[in-house]
C-alpha cells in the first residue's frame, strides 16, 4: 500500500528532461538516463539474466537485513531469486550506461545477490575495479562462479556483514592493498595499487542490501568519509518502506549533500560543491 500511494504522488511530481535547469542533470537526464543506443553488451546482460531465470538449482539463504517480501524460506531457487529479488533488465541496463557515462574507477556494492547489477556495472567500463559485499557465503560463492566462468576479473568479491566490513576498512583501516586511480598511480610507484592503511575512496556506492532506515543511514554516514567531489551514491529501493522513505528524506537533507534525483526506485545522490542544493524528480 505504501509503495502504491508513493508511486501515485511520484507520477504526478515526475518530470522529464524539460524540467531540468542544472547542465549537469540535464546531460546525466538526457545522456544517460534516456540514452537509447542498443548497446552490443545489452545482449550479454540479457543472456546473464535469463540463465539465471532457468535456473532451479536450490541452495540455502541466510538473510541479514530485512529479508524478502516475497520468500520467506530459507531455501530457494536461483530462478526465484533472479524474479523476485534480482536487479529488473531495465535497471541493469541503467546501470551499465551509468558506468560507461560516468566511467566509475572505483565502486563499491552492498549486496552482491546474483551479481545482475554487478554484471552490467562491469560491463559498462571494463576498467573499473568493483568491490562487491554479500552476507551469504552460499550466494556470494554461487555468483563468484557464475563470473568465474565468464572471466570476469575486474571484481572483488567480499562475504562479511556490511557493519562488519566498515568497521575494518572504514573505521579501523589495516594496512591493505588497495586500487589507485590513473593519475595516483602515476604520482606514486607507477602501480595500480599501494599498500597503505588509508581509508578508501570510492566513484560510485550502490546500496543494495539492507532495507532498513536504522542501518542504510548508517551506511550512508559511515560511507561519507570514503566520498570526493564526483563521487555518486544509488540507493535502492526508496519506497520499499516507510522506514526507507523517512531515511531517504533524511538523506536529501544531509548537508553534504548536494543534488538528489528520485527515480522512484532508485535514489541519486551527489556531493558536488559546485552545484546549488537542489532536489529532481526524474522519469525514468
Amino acid at each position: 500500500m505504501h509503495q502504491t500511494f508513493q508511486y501515485i504522488k511520484f507520477l504526478l511530481k515526475s518530470t522529464n528532461q524539460h524540467g531540468v535547469h542544472s547542465p549537469f542533470v540535464y546531460n546525466l537526464v538526457t545522456k544517460c538516463f534516456y540514452d537509447r543506443t542498443a548497446y552490443k553488451d545489452y545482449k550479454t546482460i540479457t543472456k546473464y539474466r535469463k540463465k539465471l531465470l532457468k535456473n532451479n538449482t536450490k541452495i540455502l539463504v541466510t538473510d541479514l537485513g530485512a529479508g524478502s517480501q516475497i520468500m520467506k524460506h530459507q531455501e530457494r531457487s536461483i530462478s526465484q531469486m533472479s524474479k523476485h529479488a534480482g536487479t529488473t533488465l531495465k535497471r541493469a541496463k541503467l546501470l551499465y550506461r551509468l558506468n560507461r557515462y560516468f566511467k566509475f574507477e572505483h565502486i563499491l556494492e552492498l549486496g552482491t545477490s546474483l551479481g545482475i547489477a554487478t554484471h552490467a556495472l562491469s560491463l559498462g567500463y571494463p576498467e573499473s575495479y568493483i568491490e562487491t559485499i554479500e552476507g551469504c557465503p552460499t550466494v556470494s560463492k554461487f555468483t563468484m562462479q557464475q563470473f568465474k566462468n565468464q572471466k570476469i576479473e575486474n571484481i572483488s568479491f567480499i562475504v562479511d556483514e556490511f557493519n562488519d566490513y566498515l568497521k575494518s576498512k572504514i573505521q579501523n583501516p589495516k594496512p591493505t592493498k588497495v586500487r589507485l586511480s590513473a593519475v595516483e598511480a602515476q604520482q606514486t610507484t607507477n602501480n595500480k595499487q599501494l599498500t597503505t592503511n588509508r581509508k578508501p575512496t570510492y566513484d560510485l556506492i550502490f546500496f543494495d542490501g539492507n532495507h532498513q532506515k536504522e542501518a542504510t543511514l548508517h551506511y550512508f554516514e559511515s560511507l561519507l568519509e570514503t566520498i570526493h567531489n564526483d563521487s555518486v551514491f544509488i540507493f535502492d529501493d526508496i519506497y520499499w518502506s516507510n522506514g526507507m522513505t523517512e531515511a531517504w528524506k533524511t538523506i536529501k537533507q544531509h548537508p553534504k549533500v548536494t543534488v538528489t534525483i528520485d527515480t522512484f526506485y532508485w535514489g541519486f545522490v551527489f556531493f558536488r560543491k559546485e552545484q546549488a542544493k537542489e532536489h529532481f524528480t526524474i522519469r525514468v
